[in-house]
């Protein structure tokens, strides 16, 4: 039943959510510095995690085979002696051919890498791949606040900034496994920020980690609000604690991050009517002092039928664990 699973997924674009029999399922979390292999129970608790030191690796088949050994000593380790499959959230994810595209950004694997087919040969166990904000948003629906919805957005604020959309009940791809990039939807036409993805504008210029610190400097140099920053390197961390505490420049900074940043979820809302958008991620750790504008200028710029209809949450998932949590949560597409 479950084999050759990521085969299908070219076929049909959206996917329908089914729990398996078996309830246990490993989730792959890869980033450009680690690999996060985590065992996770139907209550969306990790109960062993295993790391791999990604940027260690610049061919991808001692990269595979030392992730197989992982996931073979981790279920040895549990007294486990089945799964019901294996989800990998990756960078550069290929949803229909299982693959992680050549040359991705912060990996030293420069080549395609055919992963599903890969461990799934080692293993013989279903895998699954697809990009971190669309695991993240299978997350929330399988083990976060988006249990009983049908139709919610994620959105993923970090280096980045991704989303995962959910329409009646499916996750959308779209053409080419593409759908989502809510990041690189352009919200100031006349910016000069200049964004990853070669336009000036998007959004993920104004609502990712960098975003925020450029938004801060640009702030600082208006002179409005004293500059209390007396770190050599500022952070988005760093903006969101002073936020926290009351710094003007740092809400100052977090006023304007929201503004833009709901001009995007009101745009996204005209073409998904969500119930509610979950945000995640670094900057969303700044709570109320990115919240309370979010949502005035979210109902600001909402196109008026939608209106007291779609809710703001923070993500359910605990944060040090979401990324396992999402990738998980891919076993269970049916």
């Amino acid at each position: 039943m479950y084999r050759y699973l990521y085969y299908f997924c070219a076929l049909k674009k959206s996917r329908k959510i089914s729990l398996m029999k078996n309830p246990l399922a490993i989730g792959i979390d890869i980033g450009g510095t680690n690999t996060d292999i985590g065992l996770v129970n139907p209550d969306g608790k990790v109960l062993k995690h295993k790391i791999l030191k990604t940027a260690e690796y610049d061919d991808h088949h001692p990269y595979i085979l030392d992730i197989a050994g992982s996931i073979r000593a981790m279920l040895s380790e549990s007294g486990v002696s089945e799964v019901a499959g294996v989800g990998i959230g990756a960078p550069n994810a290929h949803f229909d051919t299982g693959c992680i595209g050549a040359d991705t950004a912060n990996l030293r694997m420069k080549k395609e890498i055919p992963i599903c087919e890969m461990l799934q040969r080692i293993l013989n166990i279903p895998v699954t791949l697809s990009n971190d904000a669309d695991a993240a948003a299978l997350g929330e629906h399988i083990y976060g606040g988006a249990k009983l919805m049908q139709h919610f957005v994620t959105i993923t604020l970090g280096t980045g900034v991704g989303s995962g959309i959910f329409v009646d009940g499916r996750l959308i791809h779209g053409h080419g496994c593409m759908a989502g990039e809510l990041g690189h939807a352009i919200v100031n036409p006349l910016s000069d920020r200049l964004c990853s993805c070669g336009r000036k504008g998007c959004l993920e210029m104004y609502a990712s980690a960098r975003g925020i610190c450029q938004t801060y400097r640009e702030e600082a140099a208006n002179g409005e609000f004293p500059d209390t920053f007396k770190g050599s390197e500022l952070t988005c961390k760093d903006v969101g604690e002073m936020a926290v505490a009351g710094d003007p420049l740092a809400l100052k900074t977090y006023d304007t991050t929201a503004y833009w940043l709901a001009i995007g979820m009101a745009n996204a809302a005209s073409f998904c009517s969500p119930e509610a958008f979950f945000l995640m991620g670094g900057p969303t750790r700044a709570g109320e002092a990115l919240l309370a504008p979010l949502r005035h200028y979210f109902a600001e710029n909402l196109l008026y039928i939608y209106k007291d209809r779609i809710s703001i949450q923070l993500s359910e998932l605990q944060a040090n664990d979401a990324a396992v949590l999402g990738a998980a949560a891919l076993v269970h597409l049916k």
